[in-house]
């Protein structure tokens, strides 16, 4: 109780003080300060097409967590997937290498050996993750598990306490989703336009207009922001199959 109650002071004396802006990279670093990882970053989720980034520590942390959301696939959305922590020691490797082999590459071309995505949430519902990563091989030592997952409890309730948007008094889970991102600090606001386009276009619902825009990101290496800031300016048009 002692060790967690220091987990939980230290990401609140991170947070404390700083512009609310800064708040959530704040967070971040602080994660990486009480955990043997190079990077986090916490995403937030709304379901399978509705996902942001909350905060990254560096580049790299944010670079991986836009490679999952293009790829729809990584510990991040397994994470999601089944509400529990998901540990990958060594992406260069298998069981890790073989349970997503195109994130594993990118992960491993981004200097990223090791991912750790633990599910934001209460009550088994996950509302997003907090994603660790590091720069060698190795998995998390019981004691420092406990640490990250204390962590991830503290990040949770910084997220479920941000102020709902537009004033309004009362909660209801599409306002939950939409006042986390309008927190975001790398939103998709692009990636959902240019799914409306899209869905339009291909008269499609969102899952499939999302996953035609990620096809395309992944053929032509790019993200799947990238390829939406292309439909949004009428650079590119998707066509019915």
């Amino acid at each position: 109780m002692e060790r967690r109650l220091r987990v939980i002071e230290s990401l609140a004396a991170a947070a404390a003080g700083v512009d609310t802006q800064q708040a959530p990279q704040a967070l971040c670093r602080a994660c990486v300060g009480l955990l043997p990882v190079t990077g986090a970053s916490v995403s937030i989720s709304g379901g399978p097409t509705v996902r942001a980034t909350w905060c990254a520590s560096d580049r790299v942390a944010a670079q991986l967590a836009e490679a999952q959301y293009t790829l729809g696939d990584g510990p991040c959305q397994t994470a999601l997937d089944v509400a529990a922590p998901v540990l990958a020691g060594d992406l260069a490797a298998e069981p890790d290498s073989r349970r997503w082999p195109v994130f594993a590459h990118q992960a491993l071309a981004l200097g990223a050996r090791a991912v750790f995505s633990l599910p934001l949430g209460v009550g088994g519902a996950a509302i997003g993750t907090l994603d660790l990563y590091r720069d060698r091989p190795g998995g998390l030592s019981a004691d420092e598990l406990s640490t990250a997952l204390w962590a991830r409890d503290a990040v949770t309730f910084a997220v479920m306490d941000l102020p709902p948007r537009h004033g309004a008094t009362e909660w209801v889970p599409e306002d939950d989703v939409a006042s986390w991102l309008d927190a975001s600090e790398t939103g998709h606001s692009e990636v959902y336009q240019a799914m409306g386009i899209v869905m339009m276009r291909l008269r499609a619902d969102p899952e499939e207009a999302l996953d035609r825009m990620r096809a395309r990101a992944f053929v032509q290496g790019r993200t799947v922001t990238e390829v939406a800031r292309d439909v949004v300016a009428r650079r590119l048009t998707f066509r019915p199959e």
